[in-house]
């Protein structure tokens, strides 16, 4: 037994459960206890990101392609993505190709 367990994932509310009717799921994945900890660090981190790009859009003048918090924002989002695909079903592998957010 590798010790994966079905853990189900929303990315808009960063939640991880292990039961699929806690939460309303995008993503289903296969992951360690280890794999879910790194997770939930990624989705903190996110956070993060997200209360400074809040503080930076109240600068009407900064363009958002030149913003180092809506760049670290959309890194953050990206790794996340990334580790779902990793550890992703064979369904979710796809819905994130499908998404195109990895390129």
């Amino acid at each position: 037994m590798d010790g994966k367990k079905t853990y189900y994932v929303s990315v808009g509310s960063k939640e991880i459960v292990d039961e699929a009717d806690e939460i309303n799921f995008d993503f289903e994945i296969k992951a360690t206890d280890e794999e879910i900890d790194k997770l939930a660090e990624l989705f903190e981190v996110m956070d993060e990101s997200d209360e400074a790009t809040h503080f930076r859009a109240l600068l009407p003048f900064k363009e958002y392609h030149k913003d180092k918090e809506n760049d670290a924002y959309d890194y953050d989002l990206k790794q996340i993505y990334q580790t779902l695909y990793n550890l992703g079903t064979e369904e979710t592998r796809k819905h994130i190709e499908e998404m195109n957010v990895l390129n």
